[in-house]
């Protein structure tokens, strides 16, 4: 099998990123506002370590459960041995250091062992969700330069849109189950350099061609140990996988609990979508970390408080992490009402960044605002707010810092920003630069407005972000600025309001 060149040589080296319009007085400026405000945070992380390498080593020292699904239930032991077989089957057909392995199928134990097979053989991951259509399926593996789909259960390597989509793609399946006559695949992960790409996920395009976000070693782990430290994660815990695929979190839901000798649990889209269903999930399988979008948590907190006999099904649960959209304070308030013993956290991060850069603890304190704090950078992440120059000053014009209670945009630093857009270098120049702030690194502009808030307010001892909304949102009404999303939280803090959109429409001449 023919399988298509390294993933590397479609992605740009940073002397081909273009230089931010950041003037030196303002670059240090913006050094000295990050650092008094606590924006940056070294943290020691032990990046060389592959996961599958932390996963054998405590098998090692004490075989436990690791990954369980509705189906089956993996030890560590068991886990990598299905790992290392599978690395013999992908080496077998053809997939190697820098080449891209497509995974495809629902969420499940085979899924987890996959991303561990491809660790194994120095390889890209990426996913392909079973409930994409066909034509999805094709584009991403196509853009992606896949040359090989891994089937994570029969259903998806036959007669499905997800094998209609690979074939399209010129993509040749293979069945995990196929790995099982396979030898262990032996020696340590191929792990080349810190910088070696580890995974490839699309997110949307504005052009609805979808942007291959390329994700590196060290920002894939340390993202782990992120939450590892911020959540305080144990060989006692469990974490719901309940994210599909193709989102950034479902990375760390199946890859974090095994670094510290705790559980994943799969949970089917089935239950994942069924509040009530969910809670009882959660009780049974005693999961401690769940993580998901405020209209679920919106739903779930609805659902319990209907349902008879429901009310303590989340009585094991440490935290709750919500994220995807924004979370209104009103719901935040209904959560630490009613769950008192899971704390909730706000995380903010795109998926060019490793997935998450912020998190938030919230706190009563918190609940007078009229949009939620999205919190403090994560270990070794580096956060700045610049203002780029408004219309009237022209799109080339310098970018300034932004003081405390200024209305910025948010740009990321630190070894979390990724490699940009697979072969897509025009996409990638428009929103990752050359670091002004470290010489070999890489600087990504967010597109989000954010502004630092004082400490003081609501009991914190530091400024915390609270982001705005997309900077394209900002619109002008009558000389002043305005932030859309401002308005609309306004809005949903009627107690009669559980969303709101606001649009700006020009008045006809003369009206």
């Amino acid at each position: 099998m023919s399988v298509r060149g390294r993933a590397v040589d479609r992605l740009l080296t940073l002397d081909e990123l273009p230089v931010p319009p950041l003037p030196e007085t303002e670059v240090a400026r913006a050094r000295r506002l990050a650092d008094r405000h606590k924006m940056t945070r070294e943290h020691a992380v032990d990046l060389d370590e592959p996961v599958i390498a932390r996963i054998e080593r405590i098998a090692a020292e004490r075989d436990r459960p690791a990954v369980r699904d509705r189906d089956r239930a993996l030890t560590y032991a068991e886990l990598a041995a299905e790992a290392r077989r599978l690395a013999a089957l992908l080496e077998r057909s053809g997939a190697g250091p820098g080449t891209v392995v497509g995974v495809g199928g629902e969420r499940c134990a085979a899924v987890v062992a996959a991303f561990l097979a491809i660790e194994l053989v120095g390889a890209l991951y990426v996913p392909a969700d079973a409930a994409w259509p066909a034509a999805r399926v094709r584009d991403v593996l196509t853009q992606a330069g896949a040359g090989l789909l891994l089937a994570a259960d029969d259903a998806s390597a036959e007669g499905s849109a997800l094998a209609e989509g690979a074939r399209a793609a010129g993509c040749r399946i293979v069945r995990a189950g196929d790995a099982a006559g396979c030898p262990p695949w032996p020696g340590p992960a191929r792990l080349e350099s810190l910088d070696q790409p580890r995974y490839v996920l699309f997110t949307s395009g504005s052009t609805g061609r979808p942007k291959g976000a390329v994700v590196e070693h060290r920002g894939m782990i340390n993202h782990l140990y992120a939450k590892i430290v911020d959540l305080g994660l144990t060989g006692a815990d469990a974490v719901a996988q309940t994210a599909p695929l193709g989102f950034d979190i479902s990375v760390w839901q199946m890859l974090c609990p095994l670094l510290v000798g705790g559980r994943v649990e799969v949970v089917d889209d089935a239950t994942a979508h069924d509040p009530v269903a969910f809670a009882q999930a959660v009780r049974r399988r005693a999961i401690t970390v769940a993580e998901l979008v405020p209209t679920m948590v919106r739903h779930l907190l609805d659902d319990l408080a209907a349902a008879p006999g429901q009310a303590d099904a989340l009585a094991g649960l440490r935290w709750m992490i919500a994220t995807g959209e924004e979370l209104p304070a009103e719901l935040a308030r209904r959560w630490l009402a009613a769950m008192p013993q899971a704390r909730l956290l706000n995380a903010y991060g795109p998926t060019e960044c490793s997935d998450d850069v912020t998190h938030h603890t919230v706190t009563e304190g918190d609940l007078d605002l009229l949009r939620l704090p999205i919190g403090t950078p994560i270990i070794n992440a580096r956060l700045y707010v610049l203002r780029a120059p408004s219309p009237e000053e022209g799109e080339g014009g310098p970018w300034s810092a932004c003081e405390i209670g200024e209305t910025g945009e948010l740009f990321v630093g630190g070894i979390c920003v990724g490699r940009g857009y697979l072969g897509d270098p025009e996409r990638t120049r428009a929103a990752f630069y050359r670091d002004p702030f470290d010489s070999g690194g890489r600087l990504y502009r967010t597109g989000d407005a954010v502004r630092l808030l004082p400490p003081g307010e609501g009991g914190r001892d530091r400024p915390v972000l609270q982001y705005l909304g997309r900077v394209d949102r900002q619109v002008k009404i009558a000389g002043v600025r305005m932030e859309l999303g401002e308005i609309e939280a306004v809005l949903r803090r009627h107690p009669s309001v559980g969303a709101a959109a606001v649009v700006v429409h020009e008045a006809p001449p003369g009206s």
